[in-house]
């Protein structure tokens, strides 16, 4: 019988953000912890002690029906984080997370990819639901994605498919942090339009609001307000970042025809300067077949809440 609770915790680079949740979607109770730790064990206690006291705050483990965690490269297969380079105590190591949960707390766990996460989320209460066939981009400080095919998600042999923002985009082209060349996510995260703001800036820019930055910091969002005072660089930005992420879907939309492409993250917000960009490259790019077919949608989930409801969306459906 399924309880009137669960608990979602989302792992990120910086903070670790949990709360728990009810059958409509409502988060109750929250905190907070600092990600980062000497190893993972102290981590583990650390988060744990903050879990218990939430659990018995609202009736006990007997009241849920367990957690689910959404983590940098968490596989969902075996539970594990394995090598998340921006999580300490996580970089160049495999945690059998899920388990060291499940036996602070005594409830059961399930984790997964954190953009499998918010896949979840979207599908359980956002835009995506009742949707069997959609792809969930988070556009970060890297690009996340989550692939759901007959209402099931991607996971692949080994629990890792869907890392979409590592497909190439141009051969040779700028390193990404995975170690490879030319990846998407090195060029359309809210990181490369900050690196596509600085060789614009370096070709000529000069005459733009955003030469009065430090050009090695300068942020997406330092682009977005440019771009809101009619900044033609800023404007070209994410132009360019736009054609580059649609052409992307074009292929994407060839190889699970989804009903829609949801995008969630940051850079998202840039609104119609990256949208329609993105459309256009999507329409000119998609193999006849499937040309208009798949919507083009933001998330509509709060962006404070939507870390912790993907990942409790994942232990509803533990059995």
């Amino acid at each position: 019988m399924v309880k009137p609770y669960v608990m979602g915790i989302d792992i990120g680079g910086t903070n670790t953000v949990f709360g728990v949740v009810d059958a409509r979607g409502q988060i109750i109770e929250a905190g907070k912890i600092k990600s980062s730790s000497e190893t993972a064990e102290l981590y583990c206690a650390a988060l744990s002690v903050e879990l218990n006291n939430l659990i018995e705050k609202v009736g006990g483990k007997d009241k849920f029906n367990g957690i689910g965690i959404g983590a940098p490269n968490g596989n969902y297969y075996n539970g594990t984080i394995e090598d998340a380079p921006n999580i300490s105590w996580a970089k160049g190591r495999v945690v059998p997370f899920a388990n060291m949960v499940s036996a602070a707390t005594g409830l059961p766990v399930a984790l997964t990819n954190d953009a499998n996460a918010a896949a979840i989320g979207e599908m359980t209460y956002g835009v995506a639901k009742g949707m069997k066939n959609f792809i969930m981009i988070t556009l970060g400080t890297g690009v996340g994605s989550g692939i759901v095919v007959n209402g099931e998600l991607v996971y692949g042999h080994d629990g890792f498919a869907g890392e979409l923002g590592h497909v190439i985009v141009k051969k040779d082209g700028r390193a990404c942090g995975c170690g490879r060349k030319g990846c998407l996510e090195a060029y359309t995260s809210a990181t490369g339009v900050a690196r596509t703001a600085k060789e614009l800036i370096e070709k000529g820019g000069t005459k733009s609001l955003l030469a009065k930055f430090d050009i090695n910091h300068v942020t997406s969002k330092d682009v977005y307000d440019a771009a809101e005072q009619g900044d033609q660089i800023a404007i070209d930005i994410f132009k360019e970042t736009g054609h580059i992420l649609g052409e992307a879907f074009a292929n994407f939309i060839a190889f699970t025809s989804p009903e829609a492409i949801v995008l969630f993250g940051g850079l998202s917000k840039a609104g119609k300067y990256i949208l329609e960009p993105v459309q256009e490259s999507m329409d000119e790019y998609s193999l006849g077949i499937f040309k208009g077919k798949t919507k083009l949608l933001l998330s509509d989930l709060p962006e404070s809440d939507a870390a912790v409801l993907g990942a409790s969306a994942l232990a509803w459906e533990i059995k």
